[in-house]
């Protein structure tokens, strides 16, 4: 009995692993399309990143390197308001100006922790 309660629970922390990597894998989707997109975020238009050809300028903004060392805090309020750790930030203020939702915000957040 206690054999198949284990497996039972084990069975039930597999499937939630399974589910949560599902669900990350289309958040992170989400986060790259909005990256490319020109009416979303158009993050292309000035930043490239390390070790990917993508089609854009990406020359204005800093290349993006190393980003899943960043906390998803820190991400987030870079992108909601860049002005708030850089005051002549050339980047646009995402969030503060309605530009990009909360959820977008972080489905990009999502996609920038996979840039290694």
């Amino acid at each position: 009995m206690k054999l198949i309660k284990k497996l039972l629970i084990a069975s039930a922390i597999s499937s939630l692993a399974i589910i949560g990597a599902s669900a990350n894998d289309s958040l992170v989707k989400k986060g790259e399309k909005i990256f490319m997109t020109k009416k979303l975020g158009n993050c292309i238009a000035c930043h490239a990143i390390e070790g990917k050809s993508l089609d854009g300028p990406g020359s204005l903004g800093p290349k993006l390197m190393a980003l899943q060392y960043w906390p998803d805090e820190a991400l987030y309020n870079k992108i909601y308001d860049p002005y708030t750790t850089n005051p002549i930030s050339a980047m646009p203020a995402f969030g503060k100006n309605g530009w990009l939702s909360d959820g977008e915000i972080k489905a990009l957040v999502a996609y920038l922790k996979t840039i290694k």
